[in-house]
């Protein structure tokens, strides 16, 4: 599994990631914090990459859309502040969760049109 995180968490969770072998971006490091939510959401489905993100009323709406449409993204990963808020301090919290997800689903399309919760 390839991830993409949308630019609402620390900047310091894909570096960690990467340190453990695994394959994270973030929206700050790639620039994709100017892209619309489908914008990012189509580059996430061509490169093949898991998009994490907090912003479930407009990817849920996207998500519908596309599925409307028969097309498929790559995976979402949503999360909500009052479980998973998106301090600093939560790096190791949302490191030590996405790990375990990402060695569960390590084939690229694992979670192709899917929507999980963290």
């Amino acid at each position: 599994m390839r991830l993409a995180l949308d630019h609402h968490y620390p900047a310091t969770i894909a570096p960690t990631l990467r340190a453990n072998g695994l394959d994270a971006v973030s929206a700050h490091e790639q620039g994709w914090d100017r892209l619309t939510d489908a914008e990012l959401l189509r580059y996430c489905a061509i490169n093949t990459r898991v998009l994490l993100t907090n912003n479930v009323a407009d990817f849920m709406v996207l998500a519908r859309e596309w599925q409307l449409d028969r097309e498929r993204h790559s995976g979402l990963i949503f999360t909500s502040d009052r479980q998973w808020p998106r301090t600093k301090d939560m790096t190791g919290r949302f490191v030590s969760a996405l790990t375990k997800l990402m060695e569960t689903h390590q084939d690229d399309d694992s979670l192709s049109g899917t929507i999980v919760w963290l």
